[in-house]
């Protein structure tokens, strides 16, 4: 894979539409399994497309997520990321293509929205210990894990946007998951609980060998603590490494100009690197490397 995958359409006659990224193309004819799936990965999805009535919600997409690496999908609102994800977990079928993972991949999931009803009255440790085969010790370390040890007697509903946050990442990980894919995590959170808890999913990546998966619309600190990153509008505009996606035109033509300086004030440093079964590596010099035009991930 190159350091940056292009998805940008060549001219065409005139009759043909511009899409939602601003491109002027036609959509490329769907081609299921066009890549092969990556055995190594922890998911794999092929020529993905989802139609809704008559409009093409997403169309042509690969995606792999290997262990040990965060991956994150960004993208303006109505980008589609959201129906990636449903259609990732299973919750809805695509129109066309492939996903495939092993029956032994466990998945943890923190929806982009959670309502709770505050006149059933709850604690977090009743709320983690629902529908699934826990200890209370498991609950309180998975709370000490997400930093929300201190919410554990406390009432789901009195909880800040922050703290909720944290209890349904430790939700997750009570489902001891080999891949967590989380759907706008910070949603409701402050810009200095932001970053802390993108430093959080950070740690437990490392800590338990996890393959990540973000959505988010927020761009400099999501971006900055990410492995790679995948910039979505319907069909895949472009992915790669955060600092090549970044300077990337399809990037800085649907996020302006002032998105592609702001992102390296927030750059996350590893001292190591993560191979695709998620072992540190040492840091190596990457090779320079040239755009090159694919819809791969």
């Amino acid at each position: 894979m190159s350091a940056l995958d292009d998805a940008r359409g060549k001219a065409l006659p005139e009759d043909a539409a511009a899409c939602s990224c601003g491109h002027h193309h036609k959509h490329p004819p769907l081609q299921e399994n066009a890549q092969p799936i990556d055995a190594a990965a922890l998911i794999s999805a092929r020529g993905l497309a989802m139609k809704r009535g008559s409009r093409e919600a997403l169309w042509n997409i690969d995606l792999d997520v290997h262990r040990g690496e965060i991956v994150t999908l960004i993208g303006p609102n109505g980008a589609g990321k959201t129906t990636l994800v449903r259609l990732l977990l299973g919750i809805e079928r695509p129109t066309r293509g492939r996903i495939e993972k092993s029956a032994s991949t466990r998945i943890g999931y923190v929806p982009q929205r959670f309502d709770v009803d505050a006149t059933i009255p709850m604690t977090v440790a009743s709320f983690l210990a629902l529908g699934a085969n826990v200890t209370k010790d498991e609950i309180k370390r998975a709370l000490e894990e997400t930093g929300a040890a201190r919410t554990l007697d406390q009432q789901l509903s009195k909880l800040s946007g922050g703290e909720t946050q944290r209890v349904l990442i430790a939700r997750a990980l009570l489902r001891r998951p080999d891949l967590l894919i989380l759907d706008e995590p910070a949603s409701g959170v402050d810009f200095t609980g932001e970053a802390d808890l993108y430093d959080m999913i950070g740690r437990l990546r490392d800590r338990h060998n996890l393959g990540v998966l973000l959505v988010s619309h927020d761009l400099h600190v999501v971006m900055a603590k990410s492995d790679r990153v995948i910039c979505l509008n319907g069909h895949v505009c472009c992915s790669g490494k955060p600092e090549d996606v970044s300077q990337h035109a399809s990037y800085v033509r649907i996020f302006g100009p002032q998105a592609a300086t702001a992102l390296g004030v927030y750059r996350h440093h590893h001292d190591h690197q993560h191979g695709l079964t998620g072992e540190p590596k040492p840091l190596v010099e990457p090779a320079t490397s040239t755009p090159t035009p694919g819809r791969g991930i």
